[in-house]
């Protein structure tokens, strides 16, 4: 890693894009630092942009969350990466290697990218979770109270809560808390989703070694997953957070999501190391 940098973000979801090896890779200890907002840059995630590992991707990227431990996958960041590598490279669409697999993405617009999310895998065991069967809905007691939620992989693990209001839901309460619930025994994202109607629903994330966020992209998407599953929601579906809107694409079952929505270049920098 050379120092250089660019800063982006995905609806408020920030990220510090850089380029790296595979045997130069940074140590939680340096991610803390880089991350934390007054001593270093600040960022939700840092997203390491590699080779391509073979001919059928044009490059790779691993993803540290700002508390210095690594994630499956990242959709605003995958996005920002797209951007990123299709800028860099000339492209307009491409393949990236990325923890969880293979990810394709398309720049439709300036600014705008639309990728594959992979199909969502609801086993318990993918996430992983510690459920035995799979079901549609889970209860557990979390903070002194049975809440009930679905739970789904999107590369990386989300329980989804249904809630009447996101705007009075308990993220600062429920979200640490079941992250770090023992059934998750790699912690988990917690979204928070209110749904409007066939079409829409509103959505908070508190995320894995994060907190919550202006939005998460594999959040929106584990929503539309779990409201689909419920019978509540159609196959395009505007995701409303925080930060803004994204727009969800899934058929169902055993089907590839896609996501769509803007990926923004802020600044670029070089870094003391």
């Amino acid at each position: 890693m050379d120092g250089s940098f660019t800063k982006m973000h995905g609806l408020g979801n920030d990220f510090l894009v850089m380029t790296g090896t595979p045997e130069q890779l940074p140590t939680p200890a340096r991610v803390r630092m880089l991350a934390d907002r007054r001593t270093g840059v600040g960022f939700d995630q840092l997203m390491v942009v590699l080779p391509a590992p073979d001919a059928d991707h044009d490059a790779a990227y691993r993803i540290f969350n700002a508390d210095g431990s690594e994630a499956g996958q990242c959709g605003n960041g995958a996005r920002c990466v797209a951007r990123w590598v299709a800028e860099r490279d000339g492209l307009s669409s491409l393949r990236l290697a990325s923890p969880s697999g293979t990810v394709c993405a398309h720049v439709s617009a300036p600014g705008r990218v639309d990728i594959e999310m992979g199909v969502p895998d609801f086993s318990p065991a993918a996430l992983p979770f510690l459920a035995g069967q799979r079901q549609a809905s889970y209860r557990r007691d979390v903070a002194g109270q049975a809440v009930e939620f679905g739970a789904v992989s999107m590369g990386n693990p989300h329980a989804v809560i249904p809630v009447a209001d996101v705007s009075a839901a308990a993220v600062g309460i429920l979200g640490p808390a079941l992250e770090r619930h023992p059934d998750f025994p790699d912690r988990v994202n917690v979204g928070f989703m209110q749904v409007i109607d066939s079409t829409r629903l509103r959505l908070r994330v508190h995320e894995r070694g994060v907190g919550e966020t202006r939005a998460c992209g594999t959040g929106a998407c584990a929503a539309v997953a779990v409201g689909r599953q419920r019978g509540q929601l159609g196959a395009a579906v505007t995701v409303e957070l925080p930060g803004g809107e994204l727009e969800i694409r899934w058929q169902g079952e055993g089907e590839t999501l896609w996501m769509s929505g803007e990926a923004v270049r802020v600044y670029e920098g070089r870094l003391n190391l």
